[in-house]
């Protein structure tokens, strides 16, 4: 079915279509169809189970942040095949986000373009859309960022009131300081910003009677030295775990011609560009850590071969956001069966 209204879809304003999409779904959810979707793109969850954080995990298929910012489906992303759902990337205040147009499809590499810049409806709006969600069988993060308006030196304060608000209602965090499309942020990730940052999120995190898993989120586009640096300030922290990898701002190897990439200008590329270098990250990371610390591999899985291979690389779980546009709705079920083959080949 997808295959014959992708075509449609792609002939609009990929957030139009974004939003359009979010409504039909809510209406339906909200009919009581929420079951036929289920049984068309659950997948089976025998043998993919994961303990992961002490969390259980049904499937590791999981849907990026940036993708249900405000919490408009909350638990009924399992309907589609979802293990796991990332909320946000929210901020303490609404924000409207960089001016329209801002969303880009280049089709040729199966990827995207946005530079959305943390719209989001704020950190009350997402709490209220958790406390009246109906809880299922998935696991919900809650991602966190500052807002556009907050210097850099006042940073902490955003990340703090976003975690202590969304603290009862998420099964786990995700600092984003690596987004590329909020000026100033990924300067967030310079050692000594980050490791003030993260540890006084971990001590509040720490002075609760349970706490929750806290992770950080990185960009593709570290030098070696850097990710030596988040390896050392994860290790001082105990953190629970990395997310890599964000979008990139790189525009190597593509195929759609030059001069229509920088009509488009700034941005996060995400999608089958991203394949190879997120995949490079997570291997790179997982042999510093020798195996030993939860990462969440993002970035270029469009198919269950990707997603396989991420897993390989070292990620414990997998994420997707493009695959999921260029996908379909079938995406998470596909991956799961494909994981599911490779693994039992009987």
């Amino acid at each position: 079915m997808y295959s014959i209204l992708k075509p449609l879809f792609f002939l609009f304003d990929p957030e139009k279509i974004h939003h359009f999409t979010f409504r039909m779904l809510r209406i339906l959810f909200s009919l009581g169809l929420g079951g036929i979707f289920r049984g068309l793109y659950k997948p089976k969850a025998k043998g993919l189970e994961k303990e992961i954080f002490g969390l259980r995990f049904p499937n590791p298929i999981g849907l990026a942040a940036g993708f249900d910012k405000d919490g408009l489906l909350n638990g009924e992303w399992e309907n589609l095949g979802f293990g796991f759902v990332e909320m946000g990337t929210v901020t303490p205040l609404p924000q409207e986000g960089n001016p329209k147009k801002r969303l880009f499809r280049l089709p040729k590499d199966r990827a995207l373009i946005n530079r959305m810049g943390f719209n989001n409806k704020g950190v009350n709006h997402l709490v209220e859309r958790l406390k009246k969600a109906k809880r299922r069988n998935i696991i919900i993060g809650g991602n966190i960022g500052k807002n556009k308006i907050t210097p850099n030196e006042n940073a902490t304060d955003d990340y703090v009131k976003c975690f202590e608000a969304l603290f009862p209602y998420v099964d786990y965090f995700v600092v984003n300081v690596s987004s590329p499309n909020t000026p100033g942020l990924r300067e967030l990730q310079e050692k000594e910003p980050l490791q003030k940052l993260l540890q006084t999120l971990q001590e509040l995190n720490q002075a609760k009677p349970a706490p929750k898993p806290l992770l950080l989120k990185i960009a593709p586009d570290l030098t070696e030295g850097q990710l030596e640096d988040i390896v050392e300030i994860v290790t001082a922290v105990k953190l629970d775990g990395l997310v890599a990898t964000n979008t990139t701002i790189s525009r190597e190897g593509l195929q759609t011609p030059k001069n229509e990439v920088e009509a488009i200008g700034m941005g996060g590329l995400s999608g089958a560009p991203l394949t190879a270098r997120s995949r490079e990250v997570v291997a790179w990371l997982a042999q510093k850590t020798e195996g030993k610390l939860p990462i969440i591999g993002v970035g270029g899985v469009m198919t269950p071969a990707d997603a396989q291979a991420l897993l390989q690389a070292g990620a414990w779980l997998v994420q997707i956001y493009s695959g999921f546009v260029y996908g379909g709705p079938g995406t998470a079920k596909r991956m799961c069966r494909g994981l599911r083959t490779k693994n039992n080949p009987n």
